[in-house]
């Protein structure tokens, strides 16, 4: 099997999911993932669960590095980048349907961004006071 490289995103953070054979090993920013908090961990596990269920035992080592935004949007993007991988590396479309049946951000990118500031106010939606009225 030829090494498979996947990409999720989610706000400000993007994961690189990097899949081969293997034993089965899952690894963010080179650490086991269940060195994680959790739930963080629990979130990391739902795509693994779910395979494991359709494909039955995973031979695939994954390993993720996730950069920038805060710790929940790197581990959205982190659980995103690895279905995308575990899909596109076992070529199943009753894998595809189960993630898209459980939470279909699982494959599907959450597009949602901070609004920005708008000029002379202090916050994006926030409106000065006025006095008069």
């Amino acid at each position: 099997m030829v090494k498979i490289t996947v990409s999720g995103k989610r706000k400000r953070s993007i994961a690189r999911a990097t899949i081969n054979e293997g034993s089965g090993r899952v690894t963010v920013n080179k650490r086991p993932y269940d060195l994680l908090p959790k739930l963080h961990k629990l979130m990391i596990d739902e795509p693994l669960r779910i395979a494991k269920e359709k494909l039955g035992d995973i031979k695939f080592d994954i390993e993720v590095v996730v950069k920038s935004g805060g710790r929940e949007s790197q581990i959205e993007a982190s659980r995103l980048a690895i279905a995308r991988a575990l899909v596109k590396a076992s070529k199943s479309n009753d894998l595809k349907k189960s993630f898209i049946n459980y939470d279909r951000n699982l494959l599907v990118a959450d597009t949602r961004r901070k609004e920005s500031y708008k000029p002379g106010d202090s916050k994006a939606r926030r409106k000065r006071q006025k006095s008069y009225r």
